[in-house]
């Protein structure tokens, strides 16, 4: 009988953790007892743990389904440094791989096996001669056309409970809506399967959103106060993607641009060289990052407005996942949005797509906690603001601002609710260009009411307009603004209008820095230690130890062996390998300081 005191054991053992995080130790006996579960999990909450250790307790093997080759070997390579027999099969590999990865599995030498949606027909005649233990599919939300990230070859799951009715299906992800979450179930044919969501907090990532304007000069300031720190730049286009990278290698920044137009073997070579720790910095579509493991990204940056929560949900997690603090700013700007929309001509789902839309933009435009706006999204409702957000850090002051609004809504009515938001601004503020002026607007009788009010300011403050329905926008027709009934109760009935003064923006200046950022010498040098050892492994330095570990070592300054195996996350496997190595290091600094 498997109890608490053994899966516990295998935690420390092979994972060098004493416990389980919230939610884990549930999800994992669960399956053990040949339960099916699907699990919402945010990114880094440790969702592998949750199929893996099952598959050590277990007799036979656990077939893992993955959608990425980089997926794969990110786990493959974190499980055999952790002392576990694993291995993982799809079409990239050499055929002489593929045998022996086969042979392995026959022979019952694999505890868990990682393949693709696409490969797994090839590999069903195997399963029907092994003890499979569970089947793990893991970034569920592929299943679903509702979510995103879709992959037709996903859909074809269900006959895997027909075949192995008496196995447990356990279906992983970090983003599904409740859409998603029916159709992950109905697809799999797991409609009874018990049901695990856990807190969407990630109390460790910093919330910002900025707005969309000199975006290349707010990112170099930022950058320059994060020198050793990997992050990624996510872009809407594949031109974006190299535009930015260009401007940061111009800048003195080692970047590289990431997006489906890459040749394969391109795109394998860049993703490894971030992974590595090769090249810190990576600008990318939303194509790259799905499921890597990568635990010391410590800032993700949004150049663009993402289409949906979900979205940005799942490409923010992808920082701090060991734990220590992440920042992440997301620039917004109505091109942006107008772009978006525009993409979803012709779909299907449009209406779908254009609401989960309007949501992000309803978060970009937040004037209140972001992350209670976040978790509500997802369902947990929290009321007490985070203070780890720009609006908790800044909150806005509120004013009278009906004069403002009627002047606003004024302009509008004096253009007769044909110019989009940008001109409505240079009308206002009595800009003096070709299209204000060839237009005729300098003899309207608002132009220039607000001269001195800075762009930028006047901007947010229509935001606020638009997201109180004093104003509308009509995203298929330019952009254009219109006026509400409310924008007349205003204008005729003096109906007051309270309005938030916008918070400076805080342009990464030295207090942005993360607290775990650590100029320690000690740190320095075990970071050096674990990339010289992952160099020779042919490993990224994070599968030998997390930065979390490194800064748990660095508290602890461990003498013995045995208080090297009380780190967190050192199990059995690594402290015989690495402890040595770590420990010689530690005690030469403490001398030499000595």
């Amino acid at each position: 009988m498997i109890t608490t005191d053994t899966t516990l054991k295998l935690l420390k053992t092979h994972f060098g953790y004493r416990s389980f995080r919230p939610n884990q130790e549930r999800i994992v006996n669960d399956i053990i007892n040949g339960k099916d579960v699907l699990t919402i999990m945010p990114t880094g909450g440790g969702k592998s743990v949750c199929f893996q250790l099952p598959a050590l307790a277990l007799p036979g093997t656990a077939i893992v389904i993955s959608p990425l080759i980089a997926l794969m070997k990110d786990q493959v390579d974190a499980l055999l440094t952790n002392g576990i027999s694993a291995a993982y099969y799809n079409s990239s590999q050499e055929v002489s791989v593929q045998n022996e990865t086969l042979k392995k599995l026959q022979k019952g030498h694999l505890k868990l096996i990682y393949v693709a949606p696409e490969s797994l027909q090839t590999l069903a005649p195997y399963f029907s001669e092994i003890d499979v233990s569970l089947i793990a599919v893991d970034e569920a939300h592929c299943i679903s056309s509702w979510g995103h990230d879709f992959r037709p070859a996903y859909t074809k799951l269900g006959y895997l409970k027909r075949q192995f009715p008496n196995k447990p299906i356990a279906a992983f992800t970090a983003t599904a809506d409740g859409a998603t979450q029916q159709d992950i179930l109905k697809q799999l044919n797991i409609l009874n399967a018990k049901v695990h969501l856990s807190s969407f907090d990630r109390k460790n990532l910093y919330l910002e959103v900025r707005p969309g304007t000199d975006r290349i000069n707010q990112i170099t300031r930022f950058l320059k106060t994060r020198p050793e720190e990997s992050g990624i730049i996510y872009c809407l286009s594949r031109k974006s993607t190299q535009e930015v990278t260009t401007k940061l290698n111009k800048s003195g920044f080692k970047a590289k641009a990431y997006h489906a137009g890459l040749s394969a073997d391109k795109r394998n070579n860049i993703q490894e060289s971030f992974i590595n720790d090769v090249t810190p910095i990576i600008v990318a579509t939303i194509a790259f990052g799905m499921g890597i493991d990568k635990s010391n990204v410590r800032w993700v940056i949004h150049y663009n407005l993402p289409k949906n929560i979900e979205g940005y949900y799942q490409e923010i997690g992808r920082g701090g996942r060991d734990g220590l603090p992440a920042y992440n700013i997301l620039f917004y700007s109505y091109a942006d949005v107008v772009q978006l929309r525009k993409f979803t001509n012709g779909a299907t789902n449009a209406d779908y797509q254009i609401a989960k839309l309007d949501r992000m933009q309803q978060f970009a435009e937040a004037l209140s906690c972001r992350r209670i706006a976040l978790l509500n999204y997802f369902g947990e409702h929290h009321t007490e603001n985070c203070n780890n957000c720009d609006v908790c850090k800044s909150p806005p002051r509120y004013f009278d601002g009906t004069l403002l609004t009627k002047k606003v809504c004024s302009a509008v009515y004096r253009l007769k609710e044909q110019e989009s938001t940008g001109m409505v601004i240079d009308v206002l503020r009595g800009a003096q260009n070709a299209q204000v002026l060839g237009k005729g607007y300098q003899n309207i009788k608002t132009y220039g009411l607000l001269k001195d009010m800075s762009w930028l300011d006047l901007q947010q403050y229509i935001i606020q307009m638009l997201n109180q329905g004093i104003l509308e926008i009509r995203f298929h027709e330019n952009g254009r603004l219109l006026l509400t009934p409310l924008a007349n109760a205003i204008l005729f009935d003096d109906r007051p209008v309270r309005l938030a003064t916008p918070p400076k923006q805080v342009l990464a200046i030295k207090a942005d820095r993360p607290k775990h950022t650590s100029d320690s010498k000690l740190f320095q040098k075990l970071r050096e230690l674990r990339s010289a050892i992952a160099k020779e492994a042919k490993v990224p330095a994070y599968v030998v130890f997390s930065d979390a570990t490194l800064k748990d070592m660095e508290a602890r300054r461990p003498k013995t062996k045995s208080e090297f195996k009380e780190i967190s996350g050192i199990g059995k496997v690594k402290a015989e390998r690495y402890s040595r190595y770590f420990l010689s290091a530690i005690a030469a600094f403490e001398s030499d300081k000595a």
